[in-house]
């Protein structure tokens, strides 16, 4: 066992005494007390106070230590960029945002990031920056970090986002979509009992981030969950964005809402006119909701019999028309999956909310800084320095 397989039993903030660290794992004491000292040495474990002796000296504890060192997380949006920093249990110690449309490019977007992450680094002096984990509105190959034909953001495809920000901060970067990005948040603040999670964002477009058996699952080449481009029934030969007809995003996206609603007489030119109508009780509005979650149930119900998750959480944009979408989500679902895999399933808004995707970046940077691999690395180059 490496010194990177030891700290996962210790990265969780549990305190362990070496006795246990040994028992546990089968090691000499004194092999796992060589790796303590390794990792007290690097700043991740700490000396934890409050064992209770036996007999004699009381016995050492040893635990994370959090604030050994800092990531940043980034949300880029449509028309915002937000960064926070954070020690390594997630906590945020600061925080940066600015109304910044992704179309105006990566050089202009990505150096706010890049100038924003020096400042709250600079910020927290007693600690190192150790990673960066970067949302982005569009799809992700997940290999490389690159934005691979995105739809809303000109100028992005292929670009290397990876390098751009690491040539500039000195640390690694960690770049995915929105989507698995707020499955991971939502997931880290308030489901982190809950192995098999779902989240599904529904806004300008429509996605899906999956957890299953605690992973997340971003497929061969990271589009796993590309939920607003399969067919449903009812949109037909209508035209989508991807050249496609028939797509579910041509008919439940916040856009295709609005327009609906313009064509039945209603003003509505954005998807939050279509929240603030429904949230208003505006009855044609509520009847286009209610039909755009039966949709959006539709091709639920087929990924809740393939993936079969406990929690579907539904977030985005649209999330905020509440009980009117979700109603129409669990309608169909409810009737078109198998018994065995509703009977414990609950649908629900998000928590997390307008947080999910920031809070993501962060797990996204947390988790590679405390990962096996990078922790015995880190270890290798102090015994070599």
């Amino acid at each position: 066992m490496r010194t990177g397989d030891l700290f996962e039993l210790l990265k969780d903030g549990r305190p362990w005494t070496r006795a246990e660290l040994a028992e546990t794992t089968g090691l000499a004491r004194s092999t796992v007390a060589a790796r303590i000292d390794v990792l007290m040495r690097l700043g991740l474990v700490a000396p934890f106070g409050g064992a209770r002796s036996t007999g004699g000296r009381p016995p050492a504890l040893f635990a994370l230590n959090p604030t050994a060192k800092v990531v940043v997380g980034v949300d880029v949006g449509a028309t915002h960029v937000r960064a926070v920093l954070a020690d390594l249990s997630g906590s945020v110690l600061g925080e940066e945002a600015t109304d910044l449309p992704v179309a105006d490019g990566p050089e202009v977007v990505l150096g706010w990031v890049v100038a924003a992450t020096s400042r709250l680094a600079a910020s927290a002096p007693h600690a190192d920056l150790a990673a960066v984990g970067i949302g982005l509105p569009g799809p992700v190959e997940h290999s490389t970090g690159r934005p691979i034909s995105p739809p809303i953001m000109p100028g992005w495809d292929r670009f290397d986002v990876v390098d751009h920000v690491r040539r500039s901060t000195g640390v690694p970067v960690l770049v995915d979509n929105d989507v698995n990005i707020m499955a991971l948040g939502e997931r880290r603040a308030h489901l982190a009992d809950v192995d098999d999670v779902v989240l599904i964002k529904v806004a300008t477009g429509i996605g899906a981030g999956i957890v299953s058996g605690g992973r997340l699952q971003r497929g061969a080449q990271g589009t796993a969950g590309d939920l607003g481009h399969v067919r449903v029934a009812r949109a037909g030969e209508v035209m989508c964005r991807c050249g496609n007809t028939g797509c579910l995003e041509a008919i439940a996206a916040a856009p295709a809402l609005a327009e609906a609603l313009r064509g039945k007489g209603v003003k509505a030119r954005t998807g939050q006119d279509v929240v603030d109508l429904v949230r208003g009780g505006n009855a044609t509005a509520i009847a286009v909701v209610r039909d755009a979650g039966r949709d959006i149930g539709e091709v639920v119900a087929t990924m809740v019999n393939l993936v079969n998750p406990s929690v579907v959480v539904i977030g985005g944009l649209l999330a905020g028309a509440g009980e009117h979408l979700l109603a129409g989500i669990r309608e169909v679902v409810y009737l078109r999956s198998l018994p065995l895999a509703t009977a414990q399933l609950r649908i629900e808004a998000s928590r997390a909310g307008t947080e999910a995707g920031v809070l993501g970046a962060v797990a996204l940077a947390v988790d590679h800084v405390l990962s096996p691999t990078a922790v015995e690395a880190a270890s290798l180059a102090l015994l070599e320095a």
